[in-house]
């Protein structure tokens, strides 16, 4: 019988943690595809990566009041309004640690109104630099999830989603009813899984 020695010569490649291959092992689907599959797979990994760029130089124009050069591309339009409506970028939005996220530009304003309440104005941008058609229903969930984080009722509020994409801007007025029936979703959905947690766990 051979005498063995425990391997200690592994390299060091700590710059490399949290990160993941283009040809990653967990994702093994690789090993199938042709030529042409690959290539579009580089294609679609070149644009996400494209889109996290253009997002970081975005934050960072808005954060500093940069305004870019208005020449209707997505990127200007999305940047310009934040700036002019003096929203924040890149703002989490926390309910629960099952449900939060981070939306790409919001600004929030209270007025007082006649009756002696207060209403606040909701403002959430949208910045997509993919081609696929994407649904507001998104940036409901982030209105939603505003409200439940910082108190507010759905009739408490107004406002305005925007979706930039495409060199175009798709404009939604918040819908109250629309708001409430995620929010209770939102409610409903963490009460299940709450439930689950604790049959698990007993």
């Amino acid at each position: 019988m051979h005498s063995s020695k425990r391997f200690k010569a592994y390299n060091d490649h700590a710059q490399l943690e949290g990160s993941h291959a283009f040809l990653s092992p967990s994702n093994y689907h690789w090993l199938r595809y042709d030529k042409e599959k690959l290539v579009k797979r580089l294609a679609t990994a070149k644009a996400a990566a494209r889109g996290t760029s253009l997002h970081k130089l975005a934050a960072h124009a808005i954060t500093e009041g940069v305004q870019l050069m208005p020449n209707g591309s997505t990127i200007s339009m999305y940047v310009n309004d934040a700036i002019k409506y003096g929203m924040e970028p890149e703002r989490t939005l926390f309910f629960s640690l099952d449900c939060y996220g981070t939306a790409d530009a919001i600004g929030f304003e209270m007025y007082d109104v006649p009756d002696g309440n207060v209403l606040g104005y909701l403002r959430i941008f949208d910045l997509k630099t993919g081609v696929i058609v994407c649904s507001v229903e998104q940036l409901y969930i982030y209105a939603a999830v505003f409200c439940l984080e910082y108190g507010y009722k759905p009739y408490e509020i107004e406002g305005e989603l925007r979706i930039y994409q495409n060199d175009a801007i798709d404009c939604y007025e918040i819908d109250r009813v629309v708001l409430t029936e995620i929010m209770s979703t939102i409610m409903a959905h963490q009460r299940v899984i709450d439930e689950y947690r604790m049959e698990v766990e007993a």
